[in-house]
């Protein structure tokens, strides 16, 4: 690590204060730069672009993640922001919000949860195994031939989309328009989005959920062994998904069941590739695609910012006060490059003695697609290099303008 920060970034010693574009190119391609910088002046800082402190420090993000003086719940509840009439334009989006597991706090959240979870847990999940590895194997059969192409298309997109959608008894041929409304709705989560930005949320938020309502009614009529016909029957305490809650459930599940999974397959084949030698080295038994697995999660994860709300005054940090109401952020992805928390950071160690990661989160919102999006990293990782173990880039890889998510644009290989 060097003293001189990145000619990119500001940094005031004395207030913690950053200025640094989350926009700017250097950074989309390595913020593990500025990250092993600013972990050298604490970890922790008011970044001054998105208006909030932010916590990278692995032990400071994994301790907030489970604090309960802090929660995913806007106060007051989702739609107070909505209160001033501001958002007219996005009472669809909203209206899939306000019922999603990731807006939710305690006892809301737990019930909708325990409904949910059932379908996730390892040995359901488990089964899935040959399903996976054959639709890999599909998928490989259909890559060009002596030509350069893109895996992303082609691979780490169409995988867990298929899954996810037969998962849940959605038409599998569905699922270009299925990312389609994904890729608009979670580009509201981006710095810096524009009003054109939001009215395409909506529309891709309408249009999502009056598919599922008319595919909710057909289960109701005619129920299957899938899991949107588990949902509409299960029941907690006696109660049953309410028609909103199912959609948003739904839509949750569809977009975190593959967005962030697409991210990570591009980023563990390029870090993979980027070890240089065979890469089946370190798919060589179930134990070592494991924990390759569990490295690529934790060497280029593809979430690096979940922000939570006080609930009430707080101290999140010494000599750092909060009101409440106030977000903060918790940087995952610099968390995981912490040298506090690991030795050499920067260095891709599959057999590292102190493997960990914040990737999937902690506490009450740990990712409940965390079982299933590492069976698909495995198997999808060690089938591919298995059959093209000479696969290369063909050209430089760059990372999309998309903070917090952390993924390639495309992925140019050649066999």
């Amino acid at each position: 690590m060097t003293d001189a920060a990145p000619d990119y970034l500001r940094y005031e010693p004395e207030t913690r204060r950053l200025d640094l574009d989350p926009h700017e190119p250097r950074f989309i391609d390595d913020p593990y730069e500025a990250y092993a910088w600013l972990h050298g002046k604490g970890g922790t800082f008011f970044w001054e672009q998105y208006g909030f402190w932010c916590f990278g420090g692995f032990d400071d993000v994994n301790r907030l993640l489970r604090d309960r003086r802090f929660g995913r719940e806007r106060p007051g509840g989702y739609l107070s922001i909505a209160a001033d009439g501001t958002r007219s334009h996005l009472a669809a989006f909203d209206a899939i919000e306000a019922n999603s597991l990731l807006e939710l706090e305690p006892p809301v959240h737990t019930r909708l949860r325990t409904l949910v979870n059932r379908a996730f847990v390892s040995r359901q999940v488990e089964r899935l195994r040959p399903r996976i590895e054959a639709l890999a194997n599909m998928l490989i059969d259909g890559f060009p031939k002596d030509t350069p192409f893109d895996l992303l298309p082609a691979y780490a997109a169409p995988l867990p989309i298929t899954v996810i959608a037969e998962m849940l008894g959605v038409p599998a041929e569905m699922g270009p328009q299925l990312l389609e409304w994904s890729h608009r709705m979670v580009a509201m989560y981006m710095h810096g989005r524009t009003r054109e930005t939001e009215e395409s949320a909506n529309v891709a938020a309408r249009d999502f959920a009056a598919f599922l309502r008319a595919h909710a009614e057909a289960r109701r009529r005619a129920p299957g062994e899938d899991l949107l016909s588990l949902l509409i029957a299960a029941r907690e305490d006696g109660r049953k998904l309410s028609e909103d809650e199912l959609v948003s459930s739904v839509v949750l599940l569809l977009n975190a069941g593959h967005e962030a999974t697409v991210h990570q397959t591009g980023n563990a084949v390029r870090t993979i590739l980027a070890q240089g030698g065979d890469p089946r080295r370190f798919l060589a038994t179930p134990e070592a695609t494991a924990a390759t697995v569990e490295e690529c999660l934790r060497f280029d994860a593809p979430l690096h910012m979940f922000t939570r709300y006080a609930y009430g005054d707080v101290e999140a940090a010494p000599g750092i006060g909060l009101k409440a109401g106030e977000q903060v952020a918790l940087l995952l992805g610099m968390a995981n490059r912490d040298p506090q928390a690991f030795a050499a950071p920067g260095a891709f160690r599959p057999d590292r003695p102190d493997q960990k990661n914040v990737s999937f989160g902690a506490g009450i919102h740990f990712c409940i697609g965390a079982p299933l999006a590492r069976l698909e990293l495995q198997a999808s990782l060690k089938t591919l290099f298995d059959r093209l173990p000479g696969l290369r880039l063909a050209d430089p890889p760059h990372y999309g303008d998309t903070y917090h998510f952390h993924g390639l644009q495309r992925l140019t290989v050649a066999a």
